[in-house]
This record gives structure tokens, sequence and C-alpha cells, in this order.
């Protein structure tokens, strides 16, 4: 799981602001040339398509998630993860509260 802190990082100050605020993230850069987003996502169900492979961790909160091909949601709660392959999408879901994450963006 993600540390509770990166230490080293650039911080984009821009923020991606997905479905009217529900979803925000702040993407850090590492000297690596790797990155990760810090987000919260609000009540409410929400898709996303990736490029990239992503490995989302629940840091806090709960949500439920089904990655294209699955026949039905997942619960997810803090200190779990999963994995979304490269070209696909994933729907989530908070039923209520706030959940944070952390996203890390896979070779």
């Amino acid at each position: 799981m993600s540390p509770a802190q990166f230490e080293n990082v650039t911080a984009v100050c821009k923020a991606n602001v997905y479905f009217g605020g529900k979803v925000v993230s702040h993407t850090i850069l590492f000297a690596d040339g790797s990155k990760k987003s810090l987000g919260l996502i609000y009540p409410g169900s929400f898709t996303f398509n990736t490029g990239a492979s992503e490995r989302m961790e629940i840091i806090a909160g709960a949500c439920r998630v089904k990655v294209a091909g699955q026949t039905g949601f997942t619960p997810y709660q803090a200190g779990t993860c999963f994995v979304v392959p490269a070209n696909s999408s994933f729907e989530i879901g908070v039923d209520n509260g706030v959940t944070e994450y952390v996203c890390s963006f896979l070779a």
C-alpha cells in the first residue's frame, strides 16, 4: 500500500476535475519519470477509460468497482486495491461519504 506521504515529488497544482467536481485529483511526478494521482470521489457512480494500466489503492472510505468484462461489482475499502488493464474502463461507485485514493500508472 501507499505510504502516508511521498517524498521528493513535484505536485501539479491544477486539479483534474471530473463529473462536475464529484471526482477530483492532483498529479504528482517522481524523479524517475513515474506519476501518480491522489484523489477524492464523492457519492455517485462514474465510468473512467484507461490508456495505461492503473493500480487504484483505496486510502480511506469505501467503493464498489466493476472493471470492463466483469459481470458484477466488487467492494473495496481502505487498505485494499484493484488493477485496471490498459485500454480498458471501470465503473466506480461511492454510496456515502468520501473515498480517497492513490492511482499509480503502471508501465
